[in-house]
């Protein structure tokens, strides 16, 4: 699988430029799956902001709105009830699956409930595009700062890259370069702390920064 993993999506002509490379084809000819899942465990989401994500509207034309060939919606908490013969050809067919954003820690449970995890080793030319939650559960921890799920275990994720990422640098009060710092120091592993106009590209293992913003790589 080839990663894309972004803060904001894919917001600018570099980001989009390293997107049409992973998929190999335009956006207008790649069928996508949108997982919302993760907006569930977080307080600050609800049925306003899925509603948007699946209708790519205003506030994701840079993720589910940049016109795809086709737009469904892969709703990991249903999966276990309706048996993978009928979901895992979904996931197999599309060329890229849209992971949006929400509460990491809710995202990792769940992808491990549905058996999408298991999935993924077996997907090498499908394209995983994260947006902030949705990226950080590659990684092998959030810190217990991104954790907004009560029910969250601890602060691990998939550990599927084996760096740390700190998303929305600078757009918010909590998520300044002061924060990030700490929050890095506080994992003790490579990280990076990357803006809304930054992404990480995973392509084959190697990893690649691509921006036209600001990020700060720590360790590594």
């Amino acid at each position: 699988m080839q990663l894309l993993l972004t803060s904001g999506g894919v917001t600018n002509p570099s980001i989009h430029a390293a997107l049409v490379d992973m998929l190999g084809k335009p956006v207008e000819e790649s069928h996508a799956l949108v997982i919302p899942t993760a907006q569930w465990g977080h307080p600050m989401c609800g049925p306003a902001s899925v509603r948007d994500l699946i209708a790519g509207g205003e506030d994701s034309r840079h993720f589910t709105g940049l016109g795809w060939a086709s737009l469904g919606v892969l709703e990991l908490t249903a999966l276990p009830t309706i048996g993978a013969e009928r979901w895992v050809p979904w996931v197999r067919d599309a060329d890229v699956l849209l992971v949006d954003g929400g509460d990491a820690t809710y995202l990792h449970h769940w992808m491990r409930a549905s058996g999408l995890a298991d999935l993924l080793p077996s997907l090498p030319d499908t394209v995983w595009v994260g947006v902030s939650a949705g990226s950080m559960v590659m990684t092998p921890r959030i810190g217990t700062a991104f954790i907004e799920w009560p029910s969250a275990p601890d602060d691990r994720t998939l550990g599927v890259v084996d760096f740390s990422l700190f998303p929305h640098l600078d757009a918010f009060p909590q998520n300044t370069l002061e924060h990030a710092e700490r929050w890095a120091a506080d994992l003790g592993t490579p990280a990076y702390a990357i803006d809304e106009q930054t992404a990480i590209a995973v392509v084959d293992g190697a990893v690649s920064v691509v921006s036209e913003g600001r990020w700060v790589q720590f360790g590594g």
